[in-house]
C-alpha cells in the first residue's frame, strides 16, 4: 500500500526532473544554435573577405600584366633612347678630349711665349746693360784721348814756343803722341784739336775733358 501511493510522487517527481533536463537542453539548444549562427557569420564574413581579397588580387595582376605589357611595347623605343644618348655621350667625351687636348696645347703656348717674353726680357735688359757699359768705356776712352791730345797740345807748344792761342794741327801732335797714330774716338765721335790755351773736345754728348 504504501508503494502505490509513493509511485505517483515518484512519477511526479521524474517528469519534473525530465523536465528540467528537457529545458536544459533547450537551453543549450539555443545557445548553440546562437553560436552556429555567429559562426555562420563569421564564415560569411571571412568568406567576403577572401572574395574581395581575391579580386583585388586578380585586379592587380591584372593592372600589373598591363603594365608589363605597356613597358615590353616602349621597350624598343628606351633601347633607342639609350642608343642614341649613349652615342651623344660618347660625341661629347671625345668633343672634351679635344678641348682638354687643345687647352694644353694653348697653355703649353702660353707657357712658352711667358718664357720666351722672360728670355727676351733678360737678353735686352743684359743688351741695354752691355750698351751702356759700352757706353761708359767708349766715354772713358774718348777722354783717356783727350787727355793725351790736350798733354800733347802742351807739349808741342812748350817746344815750339807757342801761345795759347796757337792751334796745332794732328801732324804738329803726332811727335807727341806714343806710337805716332793720332787717336780716334771709340765712340766714332769728331774730335777738335782746338788752341793750346782750350781743351780738345769730342762731338759726341758726355765726351767731355773734366775741367782741372
Amino acid at each position: 500500500m504504501k508503494f502505490k501511493e509513493l509511485f505517483p510522487v515518484i512519477c511526479l517527481a521524474l517528469l519534473i526532473i525530465s523536465d528540467f533536463f528537457l529545458l536544459s537542453a533547450n537551453t543549450q539548444k539555443s545557445t548553440a544554435l546562437a553560436q552556429l549562427a555567429v559562426t555562420r557569420q563569421q564564415v560569411q564574413d571571412l568568406q567576403s573577405q577572401l572574395a574581395n581579397a581575391t579580386n583585388a588580387a586578380a585586379f592587380a595582376d591584372a593592372t600589373e600584366l598591363t603594365q608589363l605589357r605597356a613597358d615590353n611595347q616602349d621597350l624598343p623605343r628606351l633601347r633607342t633612347q639609350i642608343k642614341q644618348l649613349q652615342a651623344e655621350n660618347h660625341k661629347l667625351a671625345e668633343l672634351l678630349g679635344r678641348t682638354r687636348t687643345a687647352a694644353e696645347q694653348q697653355q703649353e703656348q702660353v707657357e712658352e711665349m711667358e718664357a720666351e717674353n722672360e728670355q727676351a726680357a733678360e737678353d735686352q735688359q743684359a743688351a741695354a746693360q752691355a750698351a751702356a757699359l759700352t757706353t761708359v768705356k767708349q766715354r772713358e776712352g774718348c777722354i783717356a784721348n783727350l787727355r793725351l791730345i790736350y798733354a800733347a797740345k802742351q807739349a808741342w807748344a812748350l817746344e815750339k814756343n807757342k801761345t795759347d792761342n796757337d792751334v796745332p794741327t794732328e801732324q804738329d801732335l803726332l811727335p807727341y803722341i806714343k806710337g805716332g797714330v793720332f787717336p780716334t774716338c771709340p765712340g766714332g765721335g769728331v774730335y777738335t784739336i782746338g788752341a793750346v790755351g782750350q781743351p780738345p773736345t769730342c762731338s759726341i754728348s758726355g765726351h767731355v775733358l773734366p775741367t782741372q
